[in-house]
């Protein structure tokens, strides 16, 4: 099942007691609202797509993460994840164009799967973890990288006001390939490509060491 959050409600099936897929998470049953939902259908334009959750509690990212990526990069394996936040008004709908005229002499783009909780969780044991997933979607961690390596601290260059697409929309967990790639394009030109499964934290693909990479390329 995939769900998305309009700027209106003219494309879709309409919930029209949540308006925004934030919003229906927040229902103890909210699988079965979404699933039974009945309305017309109708054509909804790229420019009609918000942030598939607009104003998510909190955004914590893990950089470092790719295992293919940081030996392209020739940096060593971290020891412990390496954490970095964006503010939710960082969001922008996924077929928005970032407008930062002030602040374009180093920026760069990256797709990210972005792991949506869909119930409070707290001190959640691994095996039990992903019962608190509601699903699935892409961000592109959209970047300053001369603002960024300023500090040792990378907020500064990653959380500049709606800079960064999310969506176009969420995968329900039981409708998500664990292991599928991860691609990235700039107009037609395929930029990066990588499986979601090649994760230090944990690193998924332990007992196939031997896959070969996929490729990453980057805007700067």
């Amino acid at each position: 099942m995939r769900l998305a959050t309009l700027r209106s409600s003219d494309g879709g099936t309409v919930l029209a007691d949540y308006p925004s897929v934030g919003h229906l998470l927040r229902q103890e049953h909210w699988e079965e609202i979404a699933r039974t939902a009945t309305g017309p259908r109708r054509a909804v334009r790229p420019a009609d797509l918000t942030p598939v959750i607009p104003r998510p509690g909190k955004i914590v990212c893990v950089g470092l993460n790719y295992a293919c990526h940081i030996e392209e990069m020739g940096h060593k394996r971290p020891d412990v994840p390496t954490l970095f936040i964006k503010f939710p008004e960082a969001l922008t709908g996924p077929y928005d164009v970032p407008l930062l005229p002030w602040a374009q002499h180093a920026a760069d783009f990256e797709g990210e799967l972005a792991v949506v909780i869909g119930m409070r969780a707290r001190r959640v044991p691994a095996e039990d973890a992903a019962e608190h997933i509601a699903g699935y979607a892409i961000m592109n961690d959209y970047s300053l990288r001369d603002y960024q390596y300023r500090t040792q601290q990378w907020h500064q260059g990653k959380s500049l006001e709606r800079s960064s697409g999310f969506g176009p929309w969420l995968t329900t967990r039981d409708a998500f390939r664990p292991g599928a790639p991860l691609q990235t394009w700039l107009n037609d030109a395929l930029m990066q490509e990588d499986r979601t499964d090649d994760l230090v934290f944990p690193r998924r693909r332990s007992s196939n060491t031997s896959a070969p990479c996929m490729r990453w390329s980057w805007a700067t």
